[in-house]
């Protein structure tokens, strides 16, 4: 007869999401959200997030109603308490009062320990997917608990390539990656990639690290939006900042005949020059923000190819998703594309400029043509990767 080991009791920090309310999912989000998505089947299940006003609490209950506000986007009026703080996302201040409505407890920063006491058993596993919330107060909070930590790391771009990053940032990430590596049991990796620049970046001894891409189903599509684009066109998708290197395909398109660019993004920090060159609304390139996901995949899945020029990516699930929808794809060589995606895409160094712009033309020729599309990819699941992790944490 077989001997099936009970689920532990976990506790997902959901601070990242909350804070994003009313903006769309970044890949970050997205990874937050699948394990929420999937943790409410495996178990006793519990949600923590610092709000705005100290921490905030969810039971099994909680967490699954956070999961159908972040679908729907309904949170209810905001209160007066959550007005208190200025500055906020007006959509973050109504989610914050709706967690406040359906939490299970709540405590100012000082009293988390005693909180976390009250609720959770001795030896809860606790899991941050966010890159939020890692703080000495919390962790000294688990420790107390004697608690099962797994934090996963998304990249170490912060300081691989500084010169990509709001200055800001980067001691604030310096700080997080050595606390995770200082307190953590498990190191949660996206790639082999990610797993080897940790050792690089942090010497001594390390927590075990587990490798398990990160599951990118195929994605649904609906109506694509219309608009002034015919014919051949492709897509940018990704955040409008310097790492993503949009300079790049501003600079070539006057050069590629006939075809349509269509960058799909919000704006980021620090372009301007890229900012002022689509603000002079520059002949077929076209720029599309805040698109619901169906209609995005839509578009991509009816253009000639996704471009992806990007200097530096921890995972980067838009080619990913490109190639799952059979689009195909034209990017940088970086070595998380060889790891994930193998032989699909075309690569063409970031620095050759010629080689882009010839392959672009002969990619649009193809979609005239009828030859256009790529070989049969089949995406990382999540079904696999929790088979992974889980057996962890």
């Amino acid at each position: 007869m077989a001997i099936t080991t009970p689920e532990p009791t976990r506790l997902l920090d959901l601070t990242r999401l909350v804070s994003r309310a009313g903006r769309p999912m970044t890949g970050v989000d997205r990874v937050e959200f699948a394990y929420l998505d999937n943790l409410l089947q495996h178990g006793d299940l519990w949600g923590l997030v610092r709000s705005s006003l100290g921490y905030v609490l969810l039971d099994q209950a909680g967490c699954a109603a956070l999961r159908e506000r972040i679908l729907d986007q309904d949170w209810g009026p905001a209160d007066r308490l959550s007005k208190l703080r200025k500055g906020r996302h007006p959509v973050r201040r109504q989610a914050e009062t709706y967690l406040r409505i359906i939490c299970h407890d709540r405590c100012l920063p000082l009293r988390l320990s005693r909180m976390l006491a009250r609720h959770l058993p001795m030896g809860v596993h606790y899991l941050n997917t966010g890159h939020s919330n890692l703080t000495e107060r919390v962790l000294s909070a688990l420790r107390l608990r004697k608690a099962r930590v797994a934090v996963m790391i998304h990249d170490t771009i912060p300081l691989d390539f500084p010169e990509y990053q709001r200055p800001e940032t980067i001691a604030p990430f310096r700080a997080f990656l050595g606390r995770t590596c200082a307190h953590a049991d498990v190191i949660l990796c996206n790639s082999r990639q990610t797993a080897d620049e940790i050792g690089r970046h942090v010497p001594g001894p390390l927590p075990d690290r587990v490798i398990a891409h990160l599951g990118a189903p195929v994605p649904h599509t609906g109506n694509a939006p219309k608009g002034p684009w015919n014919g051949p066109y492709f897509v940018c998708l990704g955040t409008i900042e310097p790492r993503k290197n949009h300079a790049l395909l501003l600079d070539i398109w006057p050069d590629i005949p006939d075809a349509h660019l269509l960058i799909c993004g919000n704006r980021g920090w620090e372009n301007h020059d890229v900012f002022r060159r689509l603000d002079s609304k520059p002949e077929r390139i076209h720029e599309l923000h805040d698109l619901p996901d169906d209609q995005l995949f839509a578009l991509l899945q009816g253009s000639a190819g996704l471009l992806f020029p990007s200097f530096a990516e921890g995972y980067g699930l838009p080619p990913i998703e490109a190639a799952a929808l059979g689009v195909p794809v034209l990017c940088n060589d970086l070595p998380i594309f060889r790891e994930v995606l193998g032989n699909i895409p075309v690569y063409a160094d970031a620095s050759d400029r010629y080689l882009w712009q010839t392959t672009i033309i002969e990619m649009a020729d193809q979609q005239r043509t009828g030859l256009s599309g790529t070989q049969a990819f089949i995406p990382p699941s999540w079904d696999e990767h929790f088979k992974t992790v889980l057996t962890l944490i």
